[in-house]
């Protein structure tokens, strides 16, 4: 071994780099010192609650005071104060916090924590004042005032001062591009941005510029509903009434305390960016958590506070940790309990919220496995069964988690009796059960209400139930509900349809003597030729309907299989899905337009070398009710509906002709 030492640091070399890089934006400076301020007033409680200051700790309060003439900023406070000796130890010395060596003396003998803890704080003042000046009295007997001063380099004087209050006030000479600091309207916008729910008064000019009160510090039983709604209006002004929220309140294993609000969504709303606030002990932090809520919480708002988060020494940036992750995760357990138990007990008030969360829900289930256990058995889907369930009108929900017991209590109002209809919900188990005799274990879904109106409402006339999954997310967790239900089959309405949709009985077609083909037969052939689509395959059924004018007279089908199929490749590649040429085409020959079609036709569309008038209507007919088909399925391009509005005007000209014969 060469050498064995102490790497040392040279505060010529350190002051740099605390003035310019300390902090990544200059404005955190007041933050910090008003922080500082309040842990002083908080110690002289500590001291004076265990026995050692006997002397009246007065009213707390912290004042800020502009001298525009002299360019000076200062903070004062009524707190502890510093001898000469505290001042050598914790402002010359840097990054020598008194919190952790305080916090150790006094023990339990505080309601409110000690914020600083780094002791790099009060050097955020040099960022922007050329000179900074502390005049402070301790609370000790017979202590002597001291006053120091430091001119942003290495060098300081320590000298007394005729200072006879006690406290600590501290003056900065600010610098000339600092200048915005000495406008009152800027401090009081930082105030209310970091300091606004600090327990101490902070006075500027006179006047108190902070709420002081931080509600979810409160006990949720001296909180009532509109004490919730006050706050969430507070944070976001001019928003609609939030759907639910959850008050957080523990102190094991991590400390953490908080309200969070599921807002009502708007398309305004950008849900990829949270706007839940952080603060560590009252003090704000950050405006991004998404390092702590999961992702599928994101839309969420409100507050979270704990001293449990670790954060670098600007309290600017997290740092992904094990405790950081276990936050996320009881976060996500407490708002799965929340819905859990809102599904239990108000379930109109929870199908309402649904609307709004059903989407962040399911991506939670997706990307989450200790929630997707929570919550799997409330997740609740549109039905097209006529079930008796109305939606309570809009009154916020809250629920609150105490620290006796991890018990949460429900302390929301019962819902409004005049509720309004809505359509109703049902969960997956729900639906299954209710269908077991009729089908078992058979999933009807449609995704899209507008375009498959013609398949839902065949499945609706013949009592056969469907299921909406119309979300974006909907195409990932249909995939992910049969991994789940390996046993049950899902199928979309415009996939195939049930035998409960169909005639069963072909054995009494009348087979035509001249062709020897029943009428199916030949209503398929007439199909075939006319479209000369070798690619589409065209199947002739009867449409079970009490009313055959209310059925299509033809519907386009897609493979199961087929169409996933596609949709998969076409998401790998990053496209979207082409309609498939290889689909069915089901002509319902109990349609009186598919029977008249026949009757015209007369078995035959070729007439000698060419086509009559008549073969040639036929043939436009059997085009426009493909085409009809296809619009439920998907929409035309320019070229497609031109082609349509031209055999459209055609096929009327026709018509028109033979009836003006």
């Amino acid at each position: 071994m060469l050498e064995q030492g102490t790497i040392s640091i040279h505060t010529e070399n350190i002051f740099p780099i605390i003035k310019k890089s300390l902090y990544s934006d200059h404005q955190i400076f007041l933050r910090e010192l008003v922080s500082n301020a309040v842990d002083a007033i908080q110690k002289l409680k500590m001291v004076s609650r265990a026995g050692d200051y006997a002397g009246d700790i007065d009213e707390p309060e912290i004042e800020i005071a502009i001298d525009k003439d002299q360019k000076t900023l200062s903070i004062s406070d009524n707190g502890i104060g510093m001898t000469a000796d505290e001042v050598k130890k914790y402002i010359n010395q840097v990054a020598f916090s008194s919190a952790e060596e305080f916090i150790h003396k006094y023990e339990g003998k505080s309601d409110q924590p000690i914020i600083g803890h780094f002791g790099l704080g009060f050097y955020s003042s040099f960022m922007v004042a050329q000179k900074v000046e502390i005049d402070t009295l301790s609370y000790q007997e017979g202590a002597q005032a001291v006053h120091w001063t430091c001119d942003g380099s290495p060098a300081f004087t320590l000298e007394e001062s005729p200072r006879t209050t006690r406290g600590t006030t501290i003056t900065l000479s600010l610098q000339g591009e600092e200048e915005e600091f000495l406008e009152p309207a800027r401090i009081k916008n930082l105030v209310k941005t970091y300091c606004d729910f600090l327990p101490v008064p902070i006075k500027l000019d006179g006047e108190v510029v902070n709420k002081q009160k931080a509600p979810w510090r409160e006990s949720p039983s001296n909180l009532s509903q509109e004490d919730y709604l006050e706050f969430y209006r507070y944070l976001y002004p001019f928003q609609e009434e939030p759907l639910l929220w959850v008050h957080l309140n523990t102190d094991y294993p991590f400390i953490i305390n908080g309200i969070l609000y599921f807002p009502k969504m708007r398309p305004d709303v950008d849900v990829t960016k949270g706007q839940i606030k952080l603060f560590c002990n009252q003090v704000f932090v950050s405006d991004n958590c998404e390092e702590i809520i999961p992702q599928f919480l994101t839309p969420m708002r409100g507050v979270l506070d704990s001293s449990d988060i670790p954060l670098n020494v600007s309290r600017s940036a997290l740092q992904g940790d094990r405790t950081v992750r276990r936050i996320g995760d009881y976060i996500a357990k407490k708002v799965g309990d929340r819905l859990k138990e809102l599904f239990r007990d108000n379930r109109e008030q929870y199908i309402s919220a649904w609307k709004d969360l059903g989407t962040f829900v399911k991506f939670g289930v997706l990307n989450d496995e200790k929630f997707k256990k929570q919550i799997e058995d409330i997740i609740v889907f549109r039905t097209t069964a006529k079930l008796t369930e109305n939606v309570a009108a809009q009154t916020p929900v809250v629920e609150v988690q105490s620290s006796d017991g991890d018990a949460w209590q429900d302390v929301t109002p019962s819902p409004s009796s005049d509720s309004t209809p809505s359509a109703p919900y049902t969960t997956l188990k729900e639906y299954l059960e209710r269908n077991k005799e009729r089908n078992e274990n058979r999933v009807f879904y449609s995704t899209d209400e507008a375009t498959q109106a013609t398949y839902i409402e065949l499945h609706k006339n013949q009592g056969l139930e469907v299921l909406f999954m119309d979300s974006f997310i909907d195409t990932h967790f249909i995939n992910f509900l049969e991994r789940e239900y390996q046993d049950v089959k899902f199928t979309r309405v415009d996939s195939d349809l049930d035998n409960t949709l169909l005639e069963q009985d072909k054995a009494t077609e009348i087979v035509d003597p001249k062709t020897n083909k029943t009428r199916s037969e030949t209503i398929k052939e007439l199909f075939e030729k006319s479209l000369n689509k070798p690619k589409l395959n065209i199947r002739t059924e009867a449409l079970k309907s009490d009313d055959p004018h209310g059925t299509p007279p033809a519907i386009v089908l897609l493979p199961e299989i087929l169409r996933r199929m596609r949709e998969m490749n076409a998401m790998m590649q990053q496209q979207s899905a082409e309609f498939p040429e290889d689909h069915v085409l089901l002509v319902n020959t109990a349609h009186p337009l598919i029977q008249n079609l026949a009757n015209i036709n007369q078995g035959s569309i070729i007439q000698g070398d060419g086509q009559s008038p008549t073969d040639q209507l036929v043939n436009l007919i059997c085009q426009h009710v493909y085409d009809l088909a296809l619009m439920s399925q998907k929409g035309f391009d320019a070229e497609g509906m031109k082609s349509f509005v031209e055999r459209s005007n055609e096929v009327l000209t026709k018509l028109t002709e033979q009836a003006s014969k």
